[in-house]
């Protein structure tokens, strides 16, 4: 687990798994969203599929990056919900 964490914890590689989160992406796509070159996502990419954090399908002539685990998608969906929440709701919640 601390491994999956060390990879997430890049934040081109965070960036490249958040921005599949609503949908499929070609490397054409993270590239532009993500802002650094192809070959360097490319190299997140190969990582991040090792891991399991991300799966590479072909359709058509492209090749498509999602999130294969809802159990992922969760977590990150739940860690964005938490980043995103106001710092008055925890104290809110300890009252």
């Amino acid at each position: 687990m601390a491994e999956l964490f060390r990879l997430l914890g890049e934040p081109n590689r965070l960036r490249l798994v958040v921005a599949c989160l609503d949908r499929p992406r070609t490397v054409g796509e993270l590239t532009e969203e993500i802002g650094v070159s192809q070959s360097l996502v490319s190299h997140h990419l190969r990582l991040l599929r090792a891991a399991r954090l991300l799966r590479q399908q072909r359709r058509g002539k492209k090749m498509l990056y999602d999130l294969p685990d809802c159990h992922v998608a969760t977590m990150l969906t739940n860690m964005i919900d938490h980043v995103l929440e106001p710092e008055d709701a925890h104290s809110e919640e300890q009252e």
